[in-house]
């Protein structure tokens, strides 16, 4: 038998359960067909006892089905009553196996054999059952599982969660919420921000964190999956835990054979691309519809409002607007130009590069997060060494870029379509220029959250931040007159590679003409003498490698390997040499650096009889630093043990420059020979405290210090997050009274820092002052530069960058050669 209906609707999450509960409202025919035998099956298998979010809280809801933050268990037997009250024809347990036909008459055939009848169909089957695998040595083994039903049927068990998105998050915040349970529980996040998950469940992970319910490890992958243990891929190189139990939560994608086989086309070929949409749900089959986390909108108010939105728009509701209506009319009401909602969203999508490939709906989405600004020509957007870290699409008009501090007339152009602010984004540092509109120009601005949430969800916006951020970069490594035109058929063969803590990109002896880019990170180079390696280098980002064998010919001189998990941007070394060919500047350059580095190759060959145990023990030096922080950092405190004389000057200095609270340790640390690191901060290269600062309080300052300004609120994720406990909390003293009122009156504590027992002496009755995050600034603002270094009395205190420091210059030196 063969049922009728104008419109079938297939998934009942709270999408399709929405669509159908304004379709009985409105009277319409209709069918929910569910495979299972429950409504709303995502729901259904979350983890019990799961808090369900309504976000974003300044959406309202528009559904004839009721939703509020809450119990799995109350939303879904919520649901249940409603859908039953409101008259929803539903039919459990039907797959769907095939739709045929064209609008007004399609065929849904069920895998029982049954054939449902439609005018239209509403696809609202989700992503939940299309899990991203995990794709690494042992993922197969029968601990590995993708799905949390009830945190409470595990006990006693070392438990890794792999996913940083929501569903990650709260599978781990389950497993530790009852310490009666005994889980020890790890969750490994790729990156060092957590891009795809809300503010909230963040928070909430942090504090369990503090608490020490659960171990985040940033920056972090699994590299072999074993019976009883887990190899971790880490910043600073291979690391086994124990692992009793995996929980792989690494996001999902389309069941894109199934939605293809109906005619529906993709944005693109990428396995998380979304279908293509109008701004009424409709899909390329004409009479389709998709709604809900199929269409890009995974949080549930979105979907509830898709499933009331698409219903009034196939019963031909043409003035219905979509609840987000208000909120982004507001964004553009006070342009001149008189353009509709969806008209501004679409000169946007189609005008700025990184938005190409969104669907309207998806656009809706990310104008939720972002803000449109207008600029006259002439007017400055941001200054050189300002602090933020927004990416800036242009719509319309142009920018110019001050590439010259000391000259504002010398500008490079940014044209409409492209992006500016990128550097802020990626490394967190202060802008490195100021930009101003270069005519009349309309810009989008994306704060950081939002920008890394677009390159976390749309492939191709990630592509094209990359490959803008890739020119950038090699424009202004190599120069030499180039522009961006010379490096299209470059950039066109380049290849971005993640390179693992001690792993090399070069081999001495190998063959190989490639060139290589470090982007994030830092190298080491080494070479073989006596049969021992030596540590020749040490390159930060922004440096390159490769060039002596694509232009000299041979075999590599060197073996260049990651000091810390970095990345680097490889470029064919055929590509490169027509390139060289075509502007003789860069072989010009690229022979320079190439006789340099020859220098050094030969001079540590003449060398390496007559000073054999110098070379060895400058190499274990150059390792023992780099095994300490120092492959990431851009300025390091060393002090020399052979002139330290213990006098803690370094430590009053600091502490009398900084509110009389001290910034360093000099006991704390490790020493190797007479070299110590003490408890400093590194100024690392690509800052880890600055991943989930809520109030965006952690900037880099115009000469690479990283500084924690006065928004600091005092959540202690920055704390959480250096992996070299520089960083500490605490609350500001009283002010120190001068000098001689010190001296001769006894008022205050002496110089330094106030003692625990002074301050508890003094401390304000009652008042518990809040903590702030306190760690060095490399003195920034104070006249001299750092006071540690000018408070020494013996010279034992330097600040130097690594690259300056290791390197066989500093040997040479030494030796006196």
């Amino acid at each position: 038998m063969t049922d009728r209906v104008r419109i079938a609707i297939i998934g009942s999450g709270p999408a399709g359960l929405s669509a159908a509960a304004r379709a009985a409202q409105l009277d319409l025919s209709h069918v929910l067909l569910e495979k299972t035998d429950h409504l709303s099956d995502t729901i259904y298998k979350y983890q019990k006892g799961k808090h369900v979010m309504a976000t974003p809280s300044q959406l309202v809801l528009r559904s004839d089905m009721e939703f509020d933050a809450g119990k799995r268990e109350a939303i879904l037997g919520t649901w249940d009553k409603l859908a039953a009250k409101n008259g929803i024809n539903v039919r459990y347990r039907s797959e769907v196996k095939a739709i045929e036909g064209e609008r007004g008459a399609f065929r849904l055939t069920l895998t029982d054999g049954a054939v449902i009848e439609a005018e239209t169909v509403v696809l609202a089957i989700g992503t939940q059952g299309n899990p991203n695998l995990m794709r690494c040595p042992g993922s197969t083994l029968p601990h590995v599982q993708y799905q949390l039903d009830d945190p409470g049927d595990y006990i006693d068990e070392h438990i890794t969660v792999i996913g940083s998105g929501d569903a990650g998050i709260e599978n781990a915040l389950g497993l530790a919420a009852d310490a009666a349970q005994g889980n020890v529980v790890t969750i490994l996040n790729r990156s060092a921000d957590f891009a795809r998950a809300k503010g909230a469940n963040v928070k909430l992970l942090n504090e369990a964190a503090e608490q020490g319910r659960i171990t985040i490890r940033l920056e972090t992958t699994p590299a072999e999956v074993r019976p009883g243990e887990l190899l971790l891929e880490t910043r600073d190189g291979q690391e086994t835990i124990r692992c009793d139990r995996i929980i792989a939560r690494m996001g999902s994608a389309a069941p894109r054979a199934f939605v293809e086989s109906c005619g529906i086309e993709f944005s693109s070929a990428d396995r998380e691309a979304f279908p293509k949409l109008s701004p009424v749900f409709e899909s390329t089959k004409p009479g389709i519809f998709v709604i809900g986390a199929l269409a890009g909108y995974p949080l549930i108010k979105h979907c509830m409002n898709q499933g009331y939105d698409v219903v009034e728009f196939i019963n031909g509701n043409t003035t219905l607007k979509p609840a987000d209506e208000p909120i982004l009319a507001k964004k553009f009401e006070r342009f001149k130009a008189r353009r509709s909602v969806d008209e501004w969203l679409e000169m946007l999508r189609a005008n700025i590069t990184i938005l190409n490939e969104l669907s309207p709906l998806q656009m809706r989405e990310f104008m939720l997060d972002s803000e449109v600004r207008s600029y006259k020509a002439g007017e400055v957007v941001f200054e050189r060494a300002d602090p933020g870290s927004s990416l800036f699409g242009i719509a319309q008009g142009t920018a110019l870029v001050e590439v010259d501090k000391d000259n504002p007339s010398i500008t490079v152009a940014v044209e409409q379509g492209s992006i500016f602010g990128e550097v802020g984004l990626i490394s967190g540092r202060r802008r490195g220029a100021t930009v101003r509109a270069g005519t009349d120009m309309i810009a989008v601005e994306v704060s950081r959250t939002a920008a890394l949430k677009l390159m976390a969800s749309v492939p191709a916006a990630k592509r094209a931040v990359t490959r803008i951020s890739v020119e950038r970069q090699l424009l202004q490594l190599f120069g030499s007159g180039l522009t961006s035109a010379d490096l299209t058929e470059l950039l066109d063969a380049s290849e971005i590679q993640t390179v693992p803590a001690g792993k090399p990109i070069l081999v001495e002896g190998d063959p190989g003409e490639d060139i290589y880019v470090i982007r994030v990170g830092s190298m080491i180079v080494e070479k073989n003498v006596g049969g021992k390696p030596v540590f020749l280098s040490y390159l930060p980002a922004g440096s390159y490698v490769g060039e002596m064998a694509l232009i000299g010919g041979g075999k590599r001189t060197a073996t260049v390997k990651a000091a810390v998990k970095s990345e680097v941007i490889r470029l064919p070394g055929a590509a490169f040499r027509r390139l060289m060919e075509a502007k003789p500047r860069l072989l010009e350059k690229a022979r320079a650096d190439m006789a340099q580095r020859q220098n050094i190759n030969a001079f540590v060959e003449s060398r390496k009889d007559s000073f054999s145990g110098v070379v060895d023990m400058y190499s274990q030096t150059a390792t023992f630093l780099v095994e300490n922080g120092i492959g990431e950092a851009t300025d390091v405190l060393l002090i020399d043990e052979n002139l330290c004389v213990g006098c803690d000057n370094c430590e009053k200095a600091c502490a009398d420059s900084h509110e009389g609270l001290s910034r360093l340790d000099r006991e704390a640390g490790r020493t190797y020979a007479h070299l110590h690191v003490p408890t400093s901060c590194r100024h690392c290269e690509h800052p880890h405290c600055m991943a989930d600062c809520p109030p965006n309080a952690i900037h880099r300052g115009p000469d690479g210090e990283v500084v924690i300004d006065d928004s600091c609120i005092g959540c202690g994720n920055c704390q959480r997050n250096c992996p070299y406990g520089v960083i500490r909390m605490d609350s500001v003293p009283p002010k120190k009274p001068g000098l001689l009122s010190w001296m001769f009156l006894g008022m205050g504590p002496g110089p330094g820092e106030p003692s625990k027992k002074w301050r508890y002496k003094h401390r304000e009755a009652g008042v518990e002052k809040p903590k702030k995050a306190i760690k060095c600034d490399m003195c920034s603002g104070i006249d001299g530069g750092p006071a540690c270094v000018r408070a020494c009395p013996t010279g034992a205190a330097i600040r130097v960058s690594p690259e300056n420091f290791l390197s066989v210059a500093r040997l040479e030196e030494e030796t006196g050669s």
